[in-house]
């Protein structure tokens, strides 16, 4: 029996004539960009996130740009003054990649050991730190809901406050998860709700995928709303009135068969993320039970072979990832692909480490005006995460019996090592 690390035949499956007829009507109807389609899928996630506005874009990476782009966070050609976001170095590329193409630069900030989001103490360090001249040339934090977890929101609201930032949240691996407002009546909030922008990405393998690409950006502001709406538009404010335009944007429309496909899928989501959780329930119980890991949150692999995820105190995670910490990670990785288990690496080298920073003369002046120095050691705890880290198949349709290959499997390993 082999474990593939996502199995989407087995979900296409159970919806497929769902998928077809939405799809059919999209075909009859010859309405593929803009439309009712995209329309009531918008609405669909506004109601389902609790915010006033969704808005359909072409991707996740797009969505991050054209919010850092509404909010007008950008370096102005013929100013001198550099731009900085605070974000963190342990997430996909994307994150930072959208800072840097609107001419600012991240600013990163290293990630809690346990949940592996942007730790808010070390924001407040690292801003802290910084003269008055410094701190008025950061803009916005990005906080990333990595895995399907919440970052602690919080607290990055307070010190967005107290500092005047504005807040994008990355919630491209987060759809449906939670977390809970401390000291406070409300109800938890779902991820990206919060910030002036919240950021979804609908890529084939997140908990809620498309059929190729797809994003959403929702905020609470009809305002920013708007502006969103003309930059993904080629920055048209009509979509009536062609070859008018009032800002510079991008093509970065959702298409009218993805917000189909997606509308169909949206209804199921809910179950999914249940049977991802409870997923990840088995998998505690059974690597409980193989002595290879103490308890949950305790992360020190001197005594332990491996750890298992950590869910923060009120928060709704709904485990786009299953990931644990192991002990001779890469060779773990390899015996497990040797035996048909799929797994991953999500992610094997921190931003701040990636050639394409490291090389830029311009960037490392602009960090150095900061007194800082990104280089190996700069962010211990993203570091040890990337060397660390490793994702088990954890999709609704996996089967108890393949869950207990996989951490047999594991087991087998480290009796052998």
């Amino acid at each position: 029996m082999k474990v593939p690390l996502l199995d989407l035949k087995l979900q296409y499956a159970h919806i497929k004539d769902e998928i077809t007829s939405a799809i059919n009507e999209v075909l009859e109807s010859q309405q593929f960009i803009f439309g009712p389609q995209v329309e009531a899928f918008e609405r669909e996630i506004a109601h389902y996130i609790h915010v006033d506005h969704a808005i359909g874009v072409s991707c996740g990476t797009d969505a991050l740009l054209i919010s850092l782009k509404a909010l007008k966070i950008v370096k102005e050609e013929k100013k001198e003054e550099e731009v900085f976001v605070i974000t963190s170095p342990f997430t996909f590329f994307s994150t930072a990649s959208s800072i840097s193409r609107v001419g600012a630069h991240p600013l990163f900030v290293d990630i809690d050991p346990l949940t592996y989001t942007i730790s808010p103490e070390k924001i407040e360090e690292t801003i802290s730190s910084l003269k008055s001249d410094q701190r008025m040339k950061v803009k916005a934090i990005i906080p990333v809901h990595l895995y399907g977890q919440c970052a602690e929101m919080d607290s990055i609201a307070k010190i967005a406050k107290k500092y005047h930032l504005k807040i994008i949240e990355d919630a491209a691996q987060a759809l449906g998860a939670k977390y809970l407002r401390k000291g406070s009546a409300k109800p938890s909030q779902f991820a990206g709700s919060r910030g002036d922008f919240g950021c979804l990405s609908f890529f084939p393998t997140k908990n809620l995928g498309g059929y190729g690409e797809g994003g959403m950006v929702v905020t609470q502001n009809a305002a920013l709303a708007e502006m969103v709406r003309v930059l993904r538009h080629h920055g048209s404010r009509s979509q009536q009135e062609h070859y008018y335009y009032d800002e510079i944007g991008i093509n970065g429309r959702l298409d009218a068969l993805q917000a189909a496909i997606l509308k169909v899928k949206l209804k199921h989501l809910d179950q999914w993320n249940t049977k991802r959780r409870l997923n990840a329930d088995i998998y505690n119980k059974l690597f409980k039970g193989t002595g290879l890991v103490s308890d949950i949150g305790n992360h020190d692999l001197e005594n332990n072979s491996l750890a298992i995820p950590y869910v923060k105190d009120g928060n709704y995670h709904v485990f786009h990832q299953y990931v644990i910490r192991a002990r001779k990670r890469d060779r773990l990785k390899e015996f497990l692909n040797q035996n048909g288990i799929g797994c991953g690496i999500y992610y094997p080298l921190p931003i701040h480490l990636q050639p394409c920073y490291q090389e830029s003369r311009h960037l490392q002046s602009c960090y150095q005006k900061l007194r800082l120095d990104y280089k190996e050691g700069s962010f211990p705890e993203a570091e040890r995460a990337a060397r660390e880290v490793l994702a088990l198949p954890i999709y609704p349709e996996l089967t108890e019996k393949q869950q207990e290959l996989v951490v047999s499997t594991v087991k087998q390993f480290y009796k052998r090592v």
